[in-house]
């Protein structure tokens, strides 16, 4: 009867949502509050700086100088005359010299070196997207991982609490049948060995369940609350294995974020080859002079310019040409990064969806083994008050009964992780796909307040 009370007791904390957090509760303050998250959001918008520093190479570089000096002068002239005579002049004197000037530099040609660092800076954007694609992921998969997993071991706790309650009971019943002399001394140690086993275990889920939380607070950013439980997504995953392959080969984000790494590799050999061509720059300038540095009778100045410079390289010691071939070198690795990167997602969608179909069928196996163990328990019981059974039959028999329930909990709680992983694994899993209540981030929303900035210091949130 205690058994019954006890696993009715268990069963009630595992059904009872009333007042408890959920799930699409704790995924949504994961999104919120996980601090891998937002460091991951705040590499991308690093990243989206790159575009406007690329961008620069379009716009005219404007530079002022002024400089004020005290100047000395002592001069000796020489001068001939039309008859033939020679005069020597000597000046000397101090004289304030002041100078002020602008220079305005616009770079008409580069080899096109500025669109393929725009082109590239571009795709490292984008490739910073994906990488926060992939980061949400990890992060929602380590949410629902945790989440399970403080359910699974505040279930384990309950039983094991019940497991310990029940064998006190036995070593009570056995106790009593020693002292009026059915049972031996034996039946007591076995009994009382049992109930030290069972109070080892409980201490054990009570560490298990600590370490759980303080999981879920790392994970998630909030202490847990009650847990209400959770259903599997398998209506998000793909409905086939090969469906699912190809969709994980296409569109995971590690796969993505590769494919851009290649783009941006192959702009960076064009801009290594630009150091090859020539480039040509106009720059106009102008400058105002008070005073003069060779001549005392010169009060002011004013000059101005406006000039073509055209550089032609031909020979600069060898290092442009190793350049170019460590470029190509460098795009050849980032492509076989791309096939590792598909193939390692196609191994894991494999493995997921392997593990999704276990799960499925150990629930059904546990659940049957749950069965059995508790007929045979009772059936252990009636023997022993008979005489047919002995105490260590029935302690056995309530061990099984509890390990299948903990086996029976654990599949429970392997059948939604391993949901959430296959949905991983596909590359759906993101606060959209599951439609959770939270806004959702938009990375774009910074890098179009960026990209064509000029001037300013402060970031768009003010900082």
């Amino acid at each position: 009867m205690r058994l019954t009370v006890a696993s009715a007791a268990v069963l009630a904390l595992l059904s009872s949502t009333a007042l408890a957090d959920t799930l699409r509760m704790a995924l949504t303050q994961a999104y919120q509050n996980n601090p891998l998250l937002n460091a991951q959001r705040a590499a991308v918008r690093v990243t989206d700086e790159g575009v406007p520093q690329a961008l620069s190479g379009y716009r005219p570089r404007i530079s002022l100088s002024a400089s004020i000096a005290e100047q000395y002068l002592d001069s000796l002239t020489k001068s001939t005359a039309t008859t033939g005579g020679t005069s020597y002049a000597s000046t000397s004197g101090a004289t304030a010299v002041q100078s002020y000037g602008g220079t305005v530099t616009q770079t008409l040609l580069n080899g096109f070196q500025t669109a393929s660092r725009t082109r590239q800076a571009e795709q490292l954007v984008s490739a910073g997207r994906e990488t926060l694609r992939l980061t949400e992921q990890t992060v929602l998969l380590a949410a629902a991982t945790a989440y399970m997993n403080l359910i699974r071991d505040d279930a384990i706790l309950q039983l094991q609490r019940s497991n310990v309650e029940v064998l006190q009971e036995q070593l009570r019943q056995v106790r009593d049948r020693f002292n009026v002399g059915e049972i031996t001394r034996t039946d007591v140690a076995q009994a009382e060995s049992r109930l030290a086993a069972g109070r080892s275990t409980m201490l054990s889920a009570e560490s298990n369940l600590t370490t759980s939380r303080a999981t879920y607070r790392q994970v998630i950013g909030v202490d847990p609350g009650k847990l209400a439980p959770a259903s599997p997504v398998d209506r998000l995953s793909p409905q086939a294995l090969p469906q699912g392959i190809a969709q994980a080969r296409a569109r995971h984000p590690s796969v993505t974020t590769a494919m851009f790494n290649v783009d941006a590799a192959g702009f960076q050999v064009k801009i290594a080859e630009s150091s090859l061509y020539p480039t040509l720059n106009l720059v106009g300038s102008a400058q105002k002079n008070y005073g003069s540095a060779s001549s005392l009778s010169t009060l002011e100045s004013f000059s101005g310019s406006v000039a073509g410079q055209l550089t032609i390289p031909v020979y600069q010691g060898g290092a442009e040409y190793a350049t170019i071939r460590q470029a190509k070198e460098t795009l050849q690795q980032r492509r076989v990064d791309l096939d590792t990167a598909r193939d390692q997602v196609q191994q894991t969608l494999v493995q997921s969806w392997g593990q999704l179909e276990a799960a499925k069928a150990q629930i059904e196996a546990t659940q049957a083994q749950v069965s059995a163990s508790e007929i045979a328990l009772n059936g252990v019981r009636e023997e022993a008050r008979v005489g047919q059974r002995t105490t260590l039959d029935v302690l056995n028999a309530q061990q099984e009964l509890v390990n299948a329930r903990v086996a029976l909990v654990t599949a429970q709680r392997d059948r939604v992780v391993a949901s959430y992983a296959l949905l991983a694994a596909a590359g759906r899993l993101s606060a959209q796909v599951l439609q959770l209540d939270v806004p959702i981030y938009d990375p774009a929303v910074h890098y179009h307040q960026v990209r064509d900035t000029w001037v300013g210091v402060r970031t768009p949130d003010g900082k």
